[in-house]
């Protein structure tokens, strides 16, 4: 049995720990609700640009009336053979099992696209970091950007080739740095990188992968597909993963002890006014005709869409933080009793083992 000496320095080493658990426990709480916040101001943005688009398809001819084909490059279908994969996971760690979840859906992603040429966007350090130990980087694509940093691939002329590929699956394009503070835009930036390779043909079909969160309970994994638009305003989910129930538990518990609200926000009334624009039975009168303002502001959605998937990996990470300093600290506090159990055993046994001494020393006088 370790002596008392010891036991009080491994004491003192994990109420130490648990001081900084709890801490970080505070911060990831108080920027969970900043993120919430966030998220909640630009919805009515976001609103309002889909229910804006959805008035312009009733008044547009988004379709050529002979082919049938429509005549907004964004949406139109073709087979999928080079695919775009935007990866948004953390830059930091001591998130739980934030960043492996994530990381194991991309895996599962890319085997189930067996025969499609994958290109990988990695927002965040880890998905970074683990891409970079299995795929190799696309040829004449900018490296990671320093810490901090940005690493925006540039635009491409429409007369450029396309480079050679790395292989089946390779990196496109690395960003560190941008979730600390999401700007709109950075992803505005993206959109307008990812729509000019679709339009020019390099890409058939633009994939996100992201932690999406609602409320502390509500969160999930998916891969929303952002290209081609099937239909404005509908979210195109191609895979999912709900939390487990254990999971949804240690959620509640570390929200109720961090005081986060756990039910999302009401909105009910600010959406049902913006769809009723697009609804009303009446004929705008639009400066432009529909048609170019469609052209014009269908590129905004796809960069909406990115804005709101960082947003909203950005709350879901400190959410997850959150749960895992909770789950830290309980633990740390469940240590401290045992190892103050052994260290009151090992004081016992030695004041026994004194008393035996001195009672043996007089007997044997």
């Amino acid at each position: 049995m370790a002596n008392v000496l010891d036991i009080r320095r491994r004491i003192r080493s994990v109420v130490n720990t648990r001081q900084i658990t709890k801490a970080m426990k505070t911060v990831s709480a108080a920027k969970l609700r900043r993120a919430q916040e966030g998220a909640l101001a630009a919805r009515p943005y976001s609103q309002m640009l889909t229910t804006v688009l959805k008035s312009l398809v009733s008044r547009a001819d988004i379709y050529d009336p002979v082919t049938g084909l429509p005549r907004h490059p964004l949406l139109a279908e073709r087979p999928e053979k080079n695919i775009l994969l935007i990866v948004v996971t953390g830059d930091k760690g001591l998130a739980g099992a934030f960043n492996t979840n994530i990381l194991k859906m991309v895996s599962k992603f890319i085997e189930s696209k067996p025969d499609q040429n994958i290109d990988v966007e990695c927002i965040g350090r880890k998905g970074r970091d683990f891409m970079r130990r299995r795929y190799p980087l696309a040829p004449e694509r900018p490296a990671a950007a320093a810490d901090g940093e940005a690493g925006v691939a540039p635009v491409h002329s429409d007369t450029e080739v396309a480079p050679p590929r790395a292989g089946r699956v390779q990196i496109a394009g690395e960003y560190i740095g941008v979730l600390g503070k999401v700007d709109h835009n950075f992803a505005n930036t993206l959109s307008q990188n990812v729509i000019g390779r679709y339009t020019r043909g390099e890409i058939d079909g633009v994939y996100i992968l992201f932690n999406e969160f609602k409320s502390v309970i509500a969160q999930r994994l998916v891969a929303e597909r952002l290209l081609p638009i099937k239909e404005i305003g509908e979210v195109d989910i191609q895979m999912a993963e709900e939390a487990s129930l254990e999971e949804r538990k240690q959620r509640i518990e570390a929200a109720k002890s961090a005081g986060v609200g756990l039910r999302p926000a009401d909105t009910s009334v600010l959406d049902e006014a913006a769809a009723h624009f697009a609804t009303l039975p009446v004929d705008y009168i639009y400066e432009q005709k529909p048609e170019q303002l469609f052209e014009g502001i269908l590129p905004k959605y796809i960069g909406i869409e990115i804005f709101h998937a960082l947003l909203e990996s950005v709350a879901a990470e400190h959410a997850a933080r959150m749960t895992a300093m909770d789950a830290a600290t309980i633990n740390a506090s469940d240590m401290i009793d045992s190892l103050t159990l052994i260290m009151n055993r090992a004081r016992q046994a030695k004041i026994t083992k004194e008393i035996i001494e001195i009672v043996s020393g007089a007997a044997a006088q």
